[in-house]
């Protein structure tokens, strides 16, 4: 199979329009660890790369109470909040430290433990991610479609026997590159903003 800007957009298509978990799919009950470790495995799954691995252990539960970027659970069982908190830390720890992630968690949880909102507040947070991250796959098939011209260009003349290898070496280098710029950023503005 030759790998073209078809693949790749079949590839990106693939990934990025996976079905995010919703509000109205989060149990509005208090759930046991079980329940929690069970439910983010059957709706976070797909992420997976490797089929035997987990999304979330009861280990990681845990830590995540301990470094604070968890509210701890009541009477061990946990709510919508801490259901939310854990799709968040999800999505942030593929990039970030528990380190960072508790610095940027920090004036969020001020907001939820003072406020008689802090349920809502968790709740409009979530779901402006939801569609701001659903508004970003779209915006990103065109910037792929832009590089992926170039990376063509660039391997135009290449003998082809190395096109295709260089085609996907150049591509997996430019998604990395650009993966890496992008987390560099976010921890720039963590250490700006947040470390005080």
């Amino acid at each position: 199979m030759d790998f073209d800007e078809s693949t790749l957009f079949n590839i990106m298509e693939e990934i990025s329009h996976r079905k995010d978990i919703k509000i109205s799919d989060i149990p509005d009950i208090e759930l046991y660890m079980d329940q929690v470790t069970t439910f983010i495995d059957n709706k976070l799954g797909y992420n997976k790369r490797v089929l035997k691995d987990k999304i979330l252990t009861k280990t990681m539960i845990n830590n995540y109470t301990k470094s604070k970027i968890l509210l701890p659970s009541k009477n061990k069982r946990y709510n919508k909040q801490h259901m939310i908190l854990l799709i968040l830390i999800y999505y942030l720890k593929q990039i970030l430290s528990i380190n960072d992630i508790n610095l940027l968690f920090a004036p969020m949880f001020k907001n939820i433990t003072s406020s008689a909102n802090g349920a809502d507040y968790l709740e409009n947070l979530y779901n402006a991610f939801i569609e701001v991250k659903e508004n970003g796959a779209d915006d990103l098939q065109k910037i792929l479609s832009q590089k992926f011209d170039l990376i063509e260009e660039k391997t135009e003349k290449l003998p082809l026997e190395s096109k295709e290898i260089s085609k996907i070496l150049l591509t997996v280098l430019t998604l990395v590159a650009t993966a890496a710029i992008q987390k560099r950023i976010a921890e720039k503005i963590i250490d700006d903003y947040l470390i005080k």
